[in-house]
């Protein structure tokens, strides 16, 4: 269903052109994932819910997918008007 967006997020983690916020950061460690299990998410999972900000009108999407351990991890993500992708927060599934 958005198979534009998801090939968008998929590009900008292969080509490491991503941010990952100080939230996101600390919710990674706090679960215990990685960046690898970030981006192993966002390459091999599924885009579940497409979600608009009410401050800045811009769109968010919640990717579910898996870590290289077969745990369930979500990510919430959003493309910047600068084509990188914005990794806003993580947790466990």
């Amino acid at each position: 269903m958005y198979s534009r967006v998801s090939k968008q997020m998929r590009e900008a983690i292969r080509l490491r052109n991503y941010v990952v916020t100080l939230h996101a950061t600390e919710e990674m460690d706090d679960d215990g994932f990685s960046i690898f299990d970030v981006e192993r998410c966002i390459l091999h999972g599924e885009i579940v819910e497409r979600q608009k900000e009410s401050a800045s009108a811009e769109w968010k999407y919640l990717v579910h997918g898996a870590t290289f351990h077969t745990r369930g991890i979500g990510v919430v993500t959003k493309m910047s008007i600068t084509g990188k992708l914005i990794i806003i927060t993580v947790f466990a599934l």
